[in-house]
């Protein structure tokens, strides 16, 4: 139970509809008890020829009573009739409320389910980059999509734990031991080895169904990688690779599944066979006590009790199943929890500043960054003052890409300080910080949009013609309105209807539009064709002018121009000039430059 107890939580904003639901559930109940209890007094009074016996106290033997006279001063058809509309009515009654209880659930079980996407996908947006090095990101889509669907179930689960079926038994039961307690007592002898059984199987069903839920995860992450892998699968004949890779994991989600699937289908018919057992025990101790004359109950009011325990077989088959969902739903909400508790290591201080303006200089004092015991950048001290260009040049690994994330605040230092005019930038707000800067990286991420929402990316409320002049000088204007759809051209999954150097200047056009005063470039050209390289080095240089830009160098004739150049080699400065001073200086630039032959 206590893991039931989880969903108390997305359940205590929604008071009123689960009171709504608790009352509308109870006058189901009570209208389902009074169509079959009117049928006792009329079996009992118009098919048989005994007058009752009078002076008897109880609700039942005064309606009996009541039926008895009636049929005397108006006929028995004229009784059954009435009767007959009123277990109509009575039943239309317990369908209406039991209806308006669904009416009221569905609503909100999907409010919850909204509810618990939207904090998942937040949480997922706060998080830092580093947090999504160390996950797999199948993993992360199953916890938002798989395990968020098994809670669909488990949610309505929960409702009927708690609520409508307990609230069934309960009632159904007040009512037998009112017909006959000590049948009733002898009744709930048997129960308990039921509810024994039913635990049993339900908790047995918690570490398969978080397993089956790592799988589904495994899976997404393979089937992901297949897709943006393809042309590389198949250019290498890598198809029977992902197969087996993939064959593997869903082979063993496949015998996991079977296994949840066989304890959970066991619990209704188990409890369904032990409820028969107990209608027969119930029966026979019943008649022997009828006939011996030791209980005041009729013939026709033991059938009515019979149809009484019939009624409480199904909700207790109900809370079977509806247990091993919820132990279901547990587990995934365990996975759910443990994403939403993650700790946010990027915090953004209480009271911190605002900053609209960047007057004076980058500086990295004694920066020291790591990943774990792994030490990534090591006594880094670098000064970029407003209107300079810096660029970050070194081999493959040499931290170039991890040392520009700090200033963004992707990464927190872990040693030293990045501050931005002599500022820490933790004492800054994170949002003022990073609309100071414009980022284009080497590989042009574009969102399954139109190349219009894709350049106001972040920016928003900008006219038309803002958006135009963006385009043009990020050499793109051209080439988009020769689109058939122009601006409102679709640009497919991750940029996939547009070429390499369409991509990549639809996104300096976004910086562009951004207009920060502060520019970070992984170089953007080393992966194009030397006409689509032309059309964006003209955009980039466009882009830096009257800015403060650093740049990550792959192809070093591109910063010869840069007002500093920085060497990186393991995590250190190894060396730092201007292109003629390093030249000059016959060290670890000047090899990178004759490797890549330039003059």
């Amino acid at each position: 139970m206590k893991k039931l107890a989880k969903y108390r939580h997305y359940l205590a904003d929604y008071k009123g509809q689960v009171a709504l639901y608790f009352l509308f559930s109870v006058l189901g109940i009570l209208f389902a008890l009074f169509s079959f209890g009117m049928l006792v007094p009329v079996l009992q009074i118009l098919f048989t020829d005994n007058k009752p016996s009078q002076g008897v106290t109880g609700f039942l033997p005064k309606v009996t009573n009541f039926i008895y006279e009636f049929s005397v001063s108006h006929g028995k058809m004229t009784a059954l009739i009435y009767t007959a509309v009123i277990v109509v009515v009575a039943t239309l009654l317990k369908n209406l409320f039991v209806y308006l209880a669904i009416y009221i659930l569905n609503p909100l079980r999907n409010a919850i389910l909204r509810r618990i996407r939207n904090e998942l996908f937040t949480k997922t947006l706060s998080l830092p980059i580093g947090f999504f090095t160390e996950e797999r990101k199948g993993d992360l889509m199953s916890r938002m999509t798989n395990d968020i669907n098994e809670l669909e179930t488990s949610i309505l689960s929960v409702l009927e734990i708690f609520i409508r079926d307990p609230l069934t038994i309960l009632i159904t039961l007040g009512t037998m031991v009112y017909l006959s307690p000590q049948l009733t007592l002898f009744l709930l002898l048997f129960l308990p080895v039921a509810g024994l059984v039913i635990g049993k199987i339900g908790k047995s069903l918690r570490r398969p169904s978080d397993l089956a839920q790592q799988y589904l995860g495994q899976i997404l992450g393979i089937i992901d990688e297949t897709l943006v892998g393809m042309r590389v699968i198949k250019a290498f004949n890598a198809e029977k690779h992902q197969y087996l890779r993939f064959m593997e994991v869903n082979n063993t989600l496949f015998r996991v599944r079977n296994r949840i699937a066989a304890r959970k289908e066991l619990g209704s018919p188990l409890s369904e066979s032990m409820g028969i057992i107990v209608v027969c025990i119930i029966l026979l101790y019943g008649g022997n006590l009828i006939f011996s004359g030791r209980t005041a109950m009729t013939g026709p009011v033991f059938i009515y009790y019979i149809s009484l325990f019939y009624q409480i077989i199904t909700p207790f088959k109900n809370i079977s199943s509806a247990y091993n969902n919820a132990q279901k739903g547990a587990a995934a909400l365990d996975r759910i929890e443990h994403l939403l508790n993650v700790e946010n290591t990027l915090q953004e201080k209480q009271g911190a500043k605002s900053i609209d303006n960047f007057n004076e200089a980058i500086e990295l004092r004694n920066v020291q960054f790591a990943y774990g015991d792994k030490k990534i950048l090591d006594g880094i001290n670098i000064v970029v003052t407003k209107g300079k260009t810096v660029a970050l040049v070194g081999a493959s690994g040499a931290g170039k890409s991890t040392l520009v994330d700090l200033i963004p605040r992707f990464h927190d230092v872990t040693g030293g300080e990045v501050l931005i005019d002599g500022v820490n930038i933790k004492d800054y707000k994170l949002g003022d910080l990073r609309r100071l800067m414009g980022v284009v990286n080497q590989d042009p991420v574009l969102f399954n949009d139109t190349i219009y929402n894709n350049i106001i990316l972040g920016t928003g409320g900008v006219t038309m013609d803002r958006v135009e002049d963006a385009a043009r000088i990020a050499n793109a204007h051209n080439f988009i309105t020769q689109k058939t759809e122009g601006y409102q051209t679709s640009v497919g999954d991750r940029g996939s209807k547009l070429s390499g150097g369409e991509r990549q200047r639809v996104t300096i056009a976004r910086a562009v539009l951004k207009n920060p005063p502060i520019l970070i470039l992984d170089e953007a050209t080393s992966s194009l064709d030397t006409e689509s390289e032309r059309m964006v080095q003209d955009a980039i240089n466009n882009l830096m002018k009257n800015r403060t830009c650093i740049v990550i160098a792959h192809r070093l004739s591109t910063v010869q121009h840069a007002d500093e150049i920085i060497v990186l080699d393991k995590g250190r400065i190894a060396e730092r000039g201007t292109h003629s001073q390093l030249i000059n200086h016959d060290g670890l630039y000047k090899k990178l430059v004759e490797l890549q032959q330039v003059k």
